[in-house]
């Protein structure tokens, strides 16, 4: 006798729910980030290896609020663009974008230095530079098909509190307004840099995404267990967030490559405190044809 309607659902419930339930989910991506623009080298989003099993954002170096005239002044949150824009323009921002499902584009904030002199932080009012801030980074955002902000600050004209209140006012602003997905902040071990920026995670942190440090800025030279130590370090002050690591691709600071950075992130790894890897930047990088861009994507890739 052939087997009843109900029989027959009965039995395809049995053999398909437990499969359906029971599959297992992809595990995330592991993120891997790329300074480029600041050195005007004549980089392109496209000469850089993407690899399709990690998460990839390439930060935009800089922009900054100053004026562009030959003698850069403040402008008190009124951003302009200083990277290679002829080279990395909107129209190569949606082409790697588009050949690239994986890869994401942001903007870094202030920097180090513009013209031989250096980008300080230096508004004159919160409200004021978070009014600017907003309405010529939306602009930007939006002109370059952008997707988030890092930040990166060095020098200060204002106190600790002063740039927590403008920085956290301008990424919750950005992200409630759907301008921005993901931010990011980018200290270095110097007292005056860490009093801002630990300032603005003591307040803020919810909305920081990423702690992009720069463990390059340690002496050049650094060990594999002194790199450990300060990763340590920098994890408990900037607890609950994802401190990813870093080396520089001129090799003038912290630990190499060719001295055992990747072996430091294989041990960080097994203890599942690998979140990420950024390097500085893919400008001197092109000299080397990115080869520890390759080599860092896929060691991310590996599985844990």
């Amino acid at each position: 006798m052939a087997p009843s309607n109900s029989f027959i659902s009965s039995l395809a419930m049995i053999l398909i729910v437990p499969l359906a339930f029971g599959a297992p989910s992809a595990s995330p991506k592991q993120l891997f980030r790329e300074y480029i623009g600041a050195e005007f080298k004549d980089v392109r989003f496209s000469d850089v290896p993407i690899n399709p099993a990690v998460d990839f954002h390439f930060l935009l170096s800089f922009a900054i609020d100053y004026d562009t005239s030959g003698s850069p002044a403040p402008t008190n949150g009124k951003f302009n663009v200083f990277w290679d824009s002829d080279n990395l323009n909107p129209s190569q921002v949606s082409s790697i974008k588009s050949r690239n499902s994986n890869t994401k584009v942001g903007l870094s904030l202030g920097g180090d230095s513009v013209s031989s002199g250096y980008v300080y932080f230096n508004p004159d009012s919160v409200d004021s530079w978070v009014e600017n801030a907003v309405s010529s980074l939306t602009s930007i955002i939006k002109e370059y098909n952008l997707d988030g902000i890092d930040i990166d600050y060095e020098h200060f004209e204002a106190d600790p509190e002063t740039f927590a209140e403008c920085i956290g006012r301008l990424i919750t602003t950005l992200k409630n307004n759907g301008v921005i997905s993901f931010a990011s902040i980018a200290p270095f071990d110097d007292d005056q840099v860490q009093s801002h920026y630990l300032a603005l995670w003591k307040k803020y942190r919810q909305i920081i995404d990423y702690v992009n440090f720069q463990f390059y800025a340690y002496d050049q030279g650094t060990t594999v267990d002194q790199f450990l130590g300060y990763f340590n370090e920098q994890s408990e002050k900037y607890s609950g967030g994802k401190v990813l690591v870093s080396f520089i691709s001129d090799g003038s600071g912290g630990l190499s490559p060719a001295d055992g950075f990747f072996t430091a992130c294989t041990r960080l790894k097994s203890q599942g405190k690998l979140h990420g890897i950024f390097i500085w930047s893919a400008d001197d990088s092109k000299a080397e044809g990115f080869k520890y861009e390759e080599q860092s994507q896929e060691m991310l890739a590996l599985p844990h």
